[in-house]
């Protein structure tokens, strides 16, 4: 007597503090760049929904930014309130730490995760660790913060046991047929992407603090047969970081350009001509309507 195998659909949140590697473990489970990533804390800013569809299971993961007290603004304040929500209405948690490494901004976010909903705790860049036997003490060491469905070690940027991680998963979500279509990667708009690849860059190439006073609108996004034209600005603070996005001669935002005009046509499959301008908008991440614009609110 054959028996078949129930097909599962569920929402999947992703948390923990800044730069723990939620977006890259993101890109490795739906097996495509659809967040963006840099070594800088907080690149992530938006609630992004990730689709894995697999033979009788789809997966529906929920990226969101590193929860964090450090830094006071309006937009940090909306960004701290979206990893919250997320663990309101989905199936399972994934809290993600680093291997060997606890602290406080972990205990912050041990602090806001769900009692009534399978939490499981993934200790990620055990591809770091050179010594794999500091693993086991570290193991015990945390195991007891939390009442976790499970701990599995990973590495997010070789994907070491993601295959593990996902079976993991699959026990804990409900009986459901699939919410989105199996070639869906992603509820987010090809606009949405193209601004979060142009953020991304800046995260990448423009100093340490001045990404973070920086964000993208995208003014007209068109597809005329197979190439997308994209009109981007980029909001600064001061006019000083004006300059220093610009570069001398232009040479910083011409190399910000290229390197995300490639990645555009990499993910949208054509190709991509791209206009960016620089504007000053003082206190744009402390302005409700600006925020509005940019989605945060």
């Amino acid at each position: 007597m054959s028996t078949v195998t129930p097909f599962r659909t569920g929402y999947v949140s992703i948390v923990g503090k800044p730069n723990v590697g939620k977006s890259t473990l993101l890109n490795k489970l739906v097996q495509q760049k659809i967040s963006i990533t840099s070594k800088k804390a907080q690149t992530t800013r938006y609630r992004i929904q990730g689709i894995l569809t697999e033979n009788n299971t789809q997966f529906i993961f929920v990226d969101t930014p590193g929860f964090q007290k450090q830094f006071v603004s309006r937009l940090n304040t909306v960004m701290n309130r979206v990893v919250t929500q997320s663990m309101l209405d989905v199936d399972v948690v994934l809290f993600v730490i680093e291997t060997t490494r606890f602290d406080d901004r972990d205990k912050l976010v041990v602090k806001l995760l769900p009692k009534n909903i399978p939490v499981i705790l993934i200790i990620n860049k055990i591809d770091n660790l050179s010594n794999k036997n500091v693993l086991l003490p570290f193991l015990h060491e945390i195991e007891n913060i939390f009442d976790f469905s499970a701990i599995v070690p990973i590495s997010a940027i070789d994907g070491t046991q993601i295959p593990e991680l996902l079976n993991t998963i699959r026990k804990y979500l409900p009986e459901a047929q699939p919410l989105f279509a199996k070639d869906q990667i992603t509820d987010r708009s090809e606009r949405f992407l193209a601004a979060e690849i142009l953020r991304e860059k800046l995260f990448r190439l423009v100093g340490e603090e001045i990404p973070y006073s920086t964000s993208v609108v995208i003014e007209q996004f068109l597809l005329e047969e197979n190439l997308r034209k994209i009109y981007a600005s980029i909001l600064v603070d001061r006019s000083n970081q004006k300059a220093i996005v610009i570069g001398k001669n232009g040479d910083k935002l011409k190399l910000i350009a290229s390197q995300a005009r490639k990645d555009m046509e990499k993910l949208f499959g054509n190709k991509v001509y791209l206009e960016i301008w620089v504007k000053v908008r003082s206190g744009w991440a402390d302005n409700v309507n600006v925020l509005k614009s940019l989605g945060h609110e």
